[in-house]
């Protein structure tokens, strides 16, 4: 019986055709399940930190208009949308010479403003690259009650966001939004 047993062992050395095969598509399976979850994860990662950045712009934008004039409030909202450069370049009028009046530093917020909505920041052979994806920003001011409305284009497709509100490009699914409400005095 034992030399049975040791005939029946030098039969059987190596793996079959079969088992390579099944192995060698356990393992693409697995590659590609990983690059799948990579791509996905690199969407994601690039929509949070569009998020946050929009989220960022909204808050800057309100901390301006809280350092400004009351008096100035209304001014913020008079060109909204902002994001295509309709606000010309405002020199800068603060310095130690000459300090700007409350109008002038609408301006040059919303000039600085409107440039981070657009990217132009960082620049690569003359083209803006960074700030947001199709970024628009809304200002609305009633009495000190204050909206900032930012929108931009994400990567991922949304069923719900669509909602028409005229900031910003609508009808499409990959349109994303923060809004901030705030109350200055």
């Amino acid at each position: 019986m034992p030399q049975h047993f040791t005939a029946s062992a030098t039969k059987h050395k190596g793996m079959t055709f079969i088992e390579v095969l099944i192995a060698m598509f356990i393992m693409v399976t697995g590659i590609l399940g990983a690059v799948a979850m990579q791509a996905t994860a690199k969407k994601g990662s690039f929509d949070a930190m569009q998020r946050s950045l929009a989220s960022s712009l909204a808050q800057d934008i309100v901390e301006k208009m809280r350092s400004n004039d009351s008096t100035a409030l209304a001014l913020y909202a008079a060109n909204s949308p902002y994001g295509s450069g309709v606000i010309a370049d405002a020199e800068s009028c603060n310095s130690a010479d000459a300090l700007c009046t409350p109008i002038q530093m609408v301006t040059y917020d919303l000039y600085g403003w409107e440039q981070a909505l657009m990217g132009a920041g960082a620049k690569n052979s003359g083209n803006n690259v960074g700030g947001l994806v199709g970024g628009v920003g809304c200002l609305s001011v009633n009495g000190n009650a204050v909206t900032v409305v930012v929108t931009w284009q994400g990567k991922v497709e949304y069923a719900d966001a669509q909602k028409e509100d005229g900031c910003g490009t609508s009808g499409t699914k990959t349109r994303r939004q923060v809004v901030v409400n705030a109350f200055i005095l």
